[in-house]
């Protein structure tokens, strides 16, 4: 027996010709909202208050932000604006590793940061030592 899948899930349907009806929605009630301001306030306090609020209707209708629809978007700007920011390091020591076993017989040179002029000399002979330390230890 065979099932059809679908295949477009995540593509919202076409319901007022070539919008959505969240896109109908953003619209109507960005444009009504400002269309009703035009109507009730002054010239100059309609145009401060109505634009803003159709181009906020427009990008939250068309302009989606890594294709992610606009309201994602100002719901995380919301979240940063409203959350903590405040991070902090604390510094708890200097000590990266410390061991805790006893020392022992240590064969290995030390490289001093003070010496950059012969690094290649004692990095080979860092090598050297740690290679007969190697062989010489038993197989336990």
């Amino acid at each position: 027996m065979r099932f059809e899948v679908p295949q477009f899930i995540d593509i919202e349907d076409k319901i007022f010709g070539q919008l959505t009806w969240r896109q109908f929605v953003y619209l109507g009630g960005g444009l009504g909202g400002a269309v009703v301001m035009f109507l009730t306030l002054p010239t100059i306090l309609a145009i401060v208050l109505g634009l803003p609020l159709a181009l906020l209707a427009g990008a939250l209708a068309f302009y989606p932000i890594n294709n992610r629809p606009f309201s994602f978007f100002l719901e995380a700007l919301y979240n940063y604006f409203t959350s903590d920011k405040l991070y902090q390091w604390k510094h708890k020591s200097d000590v990266v590793y410390s061991d805790s076993r006893p020392k022992e017989n240590n064969i290995a040179p030390t490289v001093q940061p003070g010496n950059r002029g012969n690094s290649h000399k004692s990095i080979s002979s860092l090598t050297r030592t740690l290679e007969l330390q190697a062989m010489q230890k038993p197989d336990a």
